[in-house]
Formats: structure tokens, sequence, C-alpha cells
């Protein structure tokens, strides 16, 4: 059975340098056992790991557990920092490593385009230079250097994103505040941070009606929509007591869920198996998390496995051939 994982990341040497360089509050430091960890001032954002930068190293890996085809995204903290030249060169660096790596595994890897979000007239531009040269989709963390997704600001990039009907991973950074909420410690900032990022920046866009504006793109909600599948009844009840005055979106909280598409990355069967009994098991993709540290291609494939066969076939590939139109 084909697998094709829509949630993988990568680094490149000439991005990781100018980040150190120019990333203002993001910054690199020396972890405990004496490897280098990227922090927001002194709060953990990512661990780099070797497959972060080598692609053969990322086919072997593919190879060996059974993975036919990865989505490629550079992590966060992307390209928001560092002003507009700074911004455009990192996006711009990040792309093109990309496209080399498709270029030299053509069955094998394709990828998300990262955009300078900051600077609009910027970001429509690089949106499309690398769709020409091949780009899948767009990557978007949940916020945009503590800007919410639906900020106006954004319209022009959303909506030459929805014209070409593209799928959109939106994947967590550190949230708003994180300085503020003691989340340096035990790295609160991925295990509570992250899932708080995407559903917060997925919430907005159901109760602000952005899935209406934009009807034709395929947003993907990270590590299976962080806590959103969870919040359904809430979501529910407060759009049950909503005035009528207020309220933005044409249909309930309950179809825009099931309008969003998830990755499978829950570490565990249950909260996977809970998200599909609310979506559907069409709208949730294969994903993994590699090469982070904290990746679980063992338990997707488990967890995959144990699911029905066409289930199983939906989650694994057939979506997300339909989706990336693979």
């Amino acid at each position: 059975m084909t697998v094709i994982d829509v949630h993988t990341h990568a680094y490149t040497r000439e991005w990781y340098e100018i980040m150190r360089e120019h990333g203002g509050d993001y910054n690199v430091q020396m972890r405990p056992d004496g490897k280098e960890e990227i922090f927001k001032k002194d709060t953990p954002v990512a661990f780099p790991q070797p497959g972060h930068f080598d692609y053969d190293l990322r086919i072997k890996q593919m190879d060996a557990t059974g993975i036919d085809i990865s989505i490629v995204s550079l992590t966060c903290p992307n390209v928001y920092w560092g002003g507009e030249e700074i911004s455009c060169k990192a996006a711009v660096a990040s792309n093109n490593s990309m496209i080399e790596a498709q270029t030299k595994y053509p069955d094998r890897i394709r990828w998300y385009t990262s955009l300078p979000w900051e600077y609009p007239e910027q970001a429509v531009k690089e949106l499309e230079r690398t769709v020409a040269l091949g780009a899948s989709g767009v990557m978007v963390l949940a916020n945009i250097a503590g800007r919410s997704l639906t900020d106006p600001f954004f319209a022009p990039i959303w909506q030459a994103i929805d014209d070409k009907a593209l799928p959109v991973l939106v994947h967590p950074t550190d949230p708003p505040g994180a300085l503020d909420m003691d989340m340096g410690r035990y790295d609160l900032s991925w295990s509570v941070g992250f899932m708080f990022d995407t559903t917060l920046a997925f919430t907005r866009m159901i109760f602000d009606g952005f899935f209406d504006k934009y009807p034709n793109m395929k947003c993907i909600a990270s590590h299976g929509g962080g806590v959103l599948p969870y919040l359904v009844g809430r979501f529910e009840k407060g759009d049950e007591v909503e005035l009528d005055e207020r309220r933005v979106m044409k249909k309930t909280p309950t179809e825009y869920l099931q309008h969003i598409y998830y990755d499978c990355i829950n570490y565990d069967a249950r909260a996977m198996n809970y998200l599909m009994s609310i979506v559907g098991p069409d709208r949730v993709m294969f994903g993994t998390d590699w090469p982070h540290q904290v990746f679980d291609t063992p338990g997707a494939m488990k967890h995959t496995a144990a699911l029905a066969d066409d289930q199983c076939k939906a989650v694994r590939s057939a979506t997300a051939i339909k989706v990336f139109g693979l």
C-alpha cells in the first residue's frame, strides 16, 4: 500500500546560518547534551537533527520505514524574522533547497513553499515563483510573528493561494505570550503551546468565516488538529447562543471541522480514532514529524494498520493523492 507523508520537515544550511545571524529573538543555544537547539529568547522552539539537512539520509529512512513520498516543509521558526530583505532571502534559500531535492528525487520528494508572510507583495511573488517550480502546497505557521492568520493584512496572500486551490499545512510555533507563560521548562511550548497555537488559529478561521471567503484551498491542521476535535461540543454550544447580529460564519462549527484536513500525528490510537469519528477518515492524512526528535513513524504505521482496509488506505495515501493531485 502506498504511503505518503504529508508532515515531515527539512532545514537547509544556508537558511540555518541566516537564522543564526539575523534571527533576532530566535537564537541558537547549546543544550546540556552539547547539541544545538533553536530558542525564542529562552523558550525552546526546534531541535535540529541530521535528517533535517540530509536528503540522502531521508530517502534511506523512507526506504526503511515504507514511506513512498514525503511532502517536505520548513518548520518553525520559518522566515518570520529579520526584516524584509532577510525574510525573503531565507524563504528563497529554503525553497531552492527543496526544488533541488525534488529534482534529485522526483518520485520521492514533494514540498511546501515557505513565504515571507509579513510582506504580502513579496510573499505573492515567491508563491508564483515556487509554484511554477513545482511546489505542491504552502507552509504557514499558526501565527505570523504574533499576528492572527485571519488578519486582513494577509488577505492578498490567502486570495492568491485560494485562486490556485492549493493545500496549506498550518503548523504551530511558539504561541503569542509564550515567553510570559513559563513554557521554557520541560519544553511545554511543544507539548502544550503548539497545541494551543494550532487550535486558536483554526478556531479564529472557523468563527471568522475564513473558509467561506477562501473555499478552494485545502487547509491541513497539524498534529491531529491540536485539540480542535475535543472542543466540538463547546464550539456548537457557543454558536447556539451567539447573537445573530455577530455571527459571521455561514455553516455550523462541525461542518467547518469536517472541511479541514488533519494529519495523524496523535501519538495515541485512541486520539486518532476520536478525530476520525468527528471529521471522517477521508479528512485525515499520514504524517510523521520526521526527523524531529519527537517523530512518530512507528506509531503512525501501527495505528493506521489497525484501521479497516479502506480507512487505512484513505489515511496513508488516497486522501493525499486527491488533495495534492499526485
